[in-house]
């Protein structure tokens, strides 16, 4: 049985596709987890993270529209739509441009919270350890349909004053699915990112272990250049002699103890 994690936060530029993709990578690389990472996210950064380039084949845009005719997805149309990156080790299923029009489809769509559930149900992804999947940042039905189909939830959160602004209404978002669609949905933890040597900074982490205590994680996701090096390289930072890579190894650590 696969242990699905939503890493999710509706403020962009927080680190949520640099953390997914350096999870995976090193849950796959170090510690030999069969992976499958989803992007949900228009915008794609985790799709071209892995090296995705359009071929012709089902993304997550075809996926969900398909589900939203009320067609029964099947493991086979699933399949087509999985790609791998060898750099990561992970499987993944890729996003475009395109799912942006997907959320006027799936307000009329039947039970439409559910969709991304059963398109990833263990009949249509057997076999792996972990999915893990990237979140746009917005409380959209994209992002409920995320937390519908997870298990667990990772939120990264940078420590700056404004990004903890915009937590109460996740949490709320959270409470919500868990009472009345996902009761097995649970906190896996808040990830602290961009952490540096500031004041505000010091403050943001003092706040962020008085709200969440051992929900907080101890590791913490420092700011650096190697994240956005690692990303244009397409090397996953557990394979460079960084700060970031002993940082994520650390965090798939915390992970698995908390799995």
């Amino acid at each position: 049985m696969s242990i699905t994690i939503s890493v999710s936060n509706q403020k962009g530029g927080i680190g949520k596709s640099t953390t997914a993709y350096n999870l995976g990578a090193v849950l796959a690389l170090n510690h030999d987890k069969k992976v499958l990472l989803v992007d949900i996210d228009p915008q794609a950064n985790l799709s071209e993270y892995l090296g995705y380039e359009p071929d012709g084949k089902p993304t997550m845009t075809q996926l969900i529209m398909t589900a939203c005719t009320g067609t029964v997805i099947t493991p086979e149309t699933v399949q087509i739509a999985v790609r791998h990156s060898e750099a990561a080790n992970v499987d993944y299923i890729p996003s475009d441009i395109n799912l942006a029009n997907s959320e006027t489809m799936m307000s009329t769509a039947l039970s439409r919270e559910t969709i991304l559930r059963r398109i990833l149900s263990e009949d249509n992804v057997k076999g792996y350890d972990f999915i893990i999947i990237d979140c746009l940042p917005s409380l959209s039905t994209l992002l409920i349909n995320a937390l519908t189909a997870a298990d667990k939830v990772l939120i990264p959160v940078q420590t700056q004053k404004f990004s903890l602004d915009g937590l109460q209404a996740l949490d709320s978002l959270y409470q919500q699915i868990r009472s009345a669609i996902n009761p097995k949905l649970s906190m896996l933890g808040v990830l602290p990112t961009m952490v540096d040597r500031t004041n505000v900074s010091k403050k943001a982490l003092e706040e962020l272990h008085e709200k969440y205590g051992d929900m907080l994680f101890e590791t913490y996701i420092s700011k650096s250049v190697e994240a956005a090096k690692s990303s244009e390289s397409k090397v996953p930072l557990c394979m460079t002699d960084s700060k970031l890579g002993n940082e994520y190894e650390r965090l798939a650590e915390e992970v698995l103890s908390r799995c």
